[in-house]
């Protein structure tokens, strides 16, 4: 009797045993979706841009969230001493766009890294997916083609929350992607022997690589070597 006992107490109380685990797993995930919005990412403090030509491609849809992240990829700009006179600012409907705009800008020649900005939030449609998906591949094609570093600074957001926690005060995302522009603009130049010879393996040559198939096309003239953007 008392074994009988026994496992009626067991099967009584296994479904509630089942049951926690899933709501700690619950727990866990609804804590993921509010994590992400400080950055983890740092970068050193003797970036010098002085040299450098940054392209900033935006957005207009969203544009008050995406206009809080171009402002923050500014002031990172400004604090590596990248003038106002190379930096390049142009805008395109939506992310889907931007991909395409990147390339004309990296194809031209006339900068150094480009910072594609944009902000996607998710609706009740796969259309978010199918966007984030063709513009993070399409962004990444497109510094892997021109060897001019694109930055990937589209927020994928599932809430408008979540956007507002990215863009806002010192979690501003778009600080991160004007310090990365410039850090990869910096390495892309040693990587091209472009600001001396470095001494042993490594980024950096005696002299530059020859162009090739996926080289940005030379632009045509002195003027243009000097102009930024389009």
């Amino acid at each position: 009797m008392i074994q009988r006992f026994g496992l009626l107490i067991a099967l009584l109380a296994s479904p509630v045993c089942s049951f926690a685990p899933q709501l700690t797993m619950f727990q866990s995930r609804t804590s993921a979706l509010e994590m992400g919005a400080e950055s983890e990412v740092s970068f050193s403090s003797d970036l010098d841009g002085t040299e450098v030509r940054i392209g900033i491609i935006r957005t207009r849809w969203n544009d008050e969230d995406v206009t809080r992240l171009v402002d923050g990829a500014k002031k990172a700009l400004t604090e590596c001493k990248v003038t106002d006179e190379n930096i390049f600012e142009t805008e395109v409907p939506g992310a889907f766009e931007l991909p395409y705009a990147a390339k004309l800008l990296a194809m031209s020649g006339t900068v150094d890294a480009v910072i594609c900005a944009g902000v996607l939030v998710k609706g009740d449609t796969m259309h978010f997916e199918y966007i984030s998906d063709a513009v993070s591949k399409g962004i990444m094609n497109v510094g892997m083609s021109t060897n001019v570093p694109c930055i990937f600074g589209v927020l994928t957001c599932l809430t408008d929350d979540q956007v507002k926690a990215r863009s806002t005060g010192d979690s501003n995302h778009g600080y991160d992607w004007g310090k990365t522009a410039v850090e990869m603009a910096l390495l892309r130049g040693q990587a091209m022997g472009v600001g001396g010879k470095m001494s042993g393996m490594g980024f950096g040559m005696s002299a530059p690589l020859k162009p090739g198939l996926s080289d940005p096309m030379p632009p045509a003239d002195e003027e243009k070597k000097k102009r930024v953007g389009f």
